[in-house]
């Protein structure tokens, strides 16, 4: 009976997915959830049959996919991972070249685009480290053969009598000393191994160092400080005030300087005229003003690389007749 009920509910429920009929009789293909049936009718019997062989196969050969697939990514993921080792020890070599390492070499031996890169750049390694030793050869060479003329010069000089003549020549060899040692501070400053020295200091002993590295008369610098502690490379950010009050002076149309400072910035304003160019053509070396012929265009250059060597900001503003010049000492 229960075999009954059962055929029953599977012929009155179950969906006909196939149906055919023969001189031999009829067959009947029922679906009812994952399960089929067959049901066969003839000359006045008939049977049911569920189909067991269907699932299992159907599930054999899914999990036979499932792994093909499963070995198909773990073959592609180790011979991506094995493709991309060269990139990765390239890229090492190349964030140590950028932190200043000149020694280095790649030695990937490879004749695909990977190979071709790494030989490029062992190339270009190769070129910048001729032309810096070049460069600093070159600074160093110039450098000591300017000194000895100078030196000749300034001790000549000693001997002129004419007082106002020989005032002009001393100022003279004094400024090619300055330059030497400015060009001295550029080469240092350019080099990728240069670590700025921090410390606490207050904000006077920088004033103090940077008019010591004056020549102006200390009465035409005023100074209004709160007498703050910054963390600094003092003998940095000394040199960079001495470059700025320095143009200061030297451009303004009374001779004189006034410099604020308050804990995050420090600005050095002089009267005169606004400058004729946007403020990044004079962190260029060498240049200057058409008619401002008082220097070698070095002290905006020098004051830049510092201020970029300390993280700190250098703004510029025209303002009520002043020229202002902010180092902005916090981000």
């Amino acid at each position: 009976m229960a075999i009954n009920a059962n055929r029953l509910l599977i012929l009155s429920r179950g969906k006909v997915i196939f149906e055919g009929e023969s001189i031999y009789g009829r067959m009947q293909i029922f679906a009812i959830g994952d399960n089929h049936y067959i049901y066969l009718q003839r000359y006045g019997y008939s049977l049911m049959l569920k189909d067991i062989k269907s699932n299992n196969l159907r599930m054999k050969v899914t999990i036979l996919i499932a792994v093909l697939v499963g070995f198909l990514f773990v073959f592609l993921y180790i011979a991506i991972t094995r493709k991309l080792a060269p990139l990765k020890r390239l890229n090492r070599q190349i964030l140590k070249f950028a932190k200043g390492d000149m020694n280095i070499k790649i030695t990937y031996k490879s004749n695909d685009e990977i190979g071709q890169i790494a030989q490029s750049f062992d190339n270009a390694i190769y070129h910048i480290k001729t032309l810096l030793e070049s460069k600093n050869l070159f600074m160093r060479n110039m450098m000591h053969e300017l000194k000895t003329p100078i030196t000749k010069g300034r001790i000549a000089v000693e001997m002129i009598e004419d007082s106002s003549s020989k005032k002009t020549l001393i100022r003279a060899f004094e400024r090619m000393n300055e330059l030497i040692g400015e060009l001295a501070y550029i080469e240092r400053l350019t080099t990728q191994s240069f670590k700025p020295k921090l410390r606490e200091v207050n904000i006077d002993e920088v004033l103090e160092n940077s008019l010591k590295l004056l020549l102006h008369n200390r009465e035409k610098i005023n100074i209004q400080t709160q007498h703050e502690n910054i963390v600094t490379d003092i003998k940095l950010l000394s040199l960079a005030l001495k470059n700025l009050i320095d143009n200061a002076i030297k451009y303004s149309e009374d001779f004189s300087t006034t410099i604020f400072t308050d804990g995050k910035s420090i600005k050095v304003l002089s009267k005169g005229r606004s400058l004729e160019h946007p403020l990044e053509y004079y962190l260029e070396p060498f240049t200057q003003e058409e008619k401002r012929q008082k220097g070698f265009g070095l002290g905006l250059y020098i004051v830049n690389n510092i201020i970029k060597r300390l993280d700190y900001k250098l703004k510029y503003r025209y303002k009520n007749g002043y020229n202002i010049f902010e180092i902005i000492l916090e981000g």
